[in-house]
């Protein structure tokens, strides 16, 4: 039984507008800037894709969190102001490595010649560097009701309810988490105790005009938890 449910996908930006319409473009979908400077980018569904967030603090290392996507044309991305780091096949790599306008990593595929989902759909999935890949898609799959599945080198969670990418991936990396992560997801939950009973830690409590508690995961990623009873 899931402890508690997916409610956004959110990006730190010091200019959301900029980002916001770069990932809306590079996903064919829409941008809708709010009054007070941040915005969504959306699909046909009511909910966000994406959510992006004006934060103070540019981009200082590599993200720990970072989106995959597919893509028919890195010349369109590029256009858009993405930067190629690493071209697909590059030691062996089936995927192009990009930066978006903020300086974000991210991932494009060619699409699958037969897709799981209409073309149109272009979020593969998020992903985050772990240390331990396995107990963190264990972790994460109790938390959000889903099973996971186990490969060479990664594990990853699919079919988590109403999120707007096809899988959420846990990826071994030799490195540890540096700063703060740039992408997180936003919980709905009964209470926050459950949470922090299978092992996340509070970062901080709600407070002056934060509505949420600021809690972080067995490998210290951040992500918000919004009590909203009767919704996980």
């Amino acid at each position: 039984m899931a402890l508690a449910r997916l409610k956004k996908v959110c990006l730190d930006a010091l200019e959301p507008e900029q980002l916001g319409r770069f990932w809306a473009e590079s996903l064919n979908l829409d941008w809708r800037p709010y009054p007070h400077g941040e915005g969504g980018v959306y699909g046909a569904a009511e909910r966000p894709v994406l959510w992006v967030n004006r934060v103070p603090e540019g981009k200082t290392v590599k993200h720990r969190v970072h989106l995959d996507i597919y893509a028919e044309d890195l010349a369109a991305l590029t256009a858009l102001g993405a930067r190629i780091l690493r071209l697909e096949g590059d030691g062996g790599i089936r995927w192009t490595v990009l930066a978006d306008p903020g300086g974000g990593e991210f991932c494009a595929f060619r699409p699958p010649a037969q897709p799981r989902i209409p073309l149109a759909h272009r979020q593969r999935s998020v992903v985050v560097d772990s240390a331990d890949p396995v107990a963190q898609a264990i972790w994460w799959g109790g938390i959000l009701g889903v099973s996971p599945s186990h490969h060479d080198g990664f594990s990853n969670l699919r079919g988590v309810p109403r999120m707007p990418f096809e899988s959420l991936d846990f990826v071994a990396v030799p490195e540890p988490k540096a700063a703060k992560n740039r992408i997180h997801w936003d919980l709905a939950v009964d209470a926050p105790d459950p949470l922090l009973e299978a092992g996340a830690s509070v970062l901080r409590s709600p407070g002056g005009d934060v509505r949420w508690h600021v809690l972080a995961d067995p490998e210290g990623n951040e992500f918000c938890a919004f009590t909203e009873p009767g919704t996980a």
